[in-house]
């Protein structure tokens, strides 16, 4: 993910044992909410993200997804974000690692495996 570590912030790293979770930012995560469509092998499912940052997003949508789907979509990327010129689009592959509801809304968060930037 280092293309993307241009000031986007990176998902947390959670240790895996049984106790209190412990978090570790790797990078700062972005607050952003961006329209989003995932498409997986159940269908697509439209979303907005809520914050992103460079190797994961926190999605909110309509209906829970399974942990371990894997999700394809594109982002267009603000510059302002990016420190570019342009809005920047960038298609991602990653899976959901958590799902819950909140305040009648679910929230997924999802890594991004792979990315490629678009030509523009």
């Amino acid at each position: 993910m280092n293309a993307l570590n241009t000031g986007l912030p990176v998902s947390p790293a959670v240790s895996s044992h049984s106790g209190p979770r412990n978090e570790v930012r790797c990078a700062v995560r972005f607050p952003l909410t961006l329209p989003v469509v995932l498409t997986t092998s159940k269908g697509e499912v439209v979303a907005k993200t809520r914050n992103v940052s460079a190797s994961g997003l926190l999605f909110e949508l309509d209906q829970a997804l399974p942990v371990g789907l894997e999700i394809r979509f594109s982002i267009r990327m603000p510059g302002a974000v990016l420190g570019t010129l342009h809005d920047v689009l960038v298609h991602c592959l990653g899976r959901v690692v958590r799902c819950s509801l909140s305040n009648a809304q679910y929230l997924a968060a999802a890594t991004i495996d792979d990315y490629q930037f678009a030509e523009q």
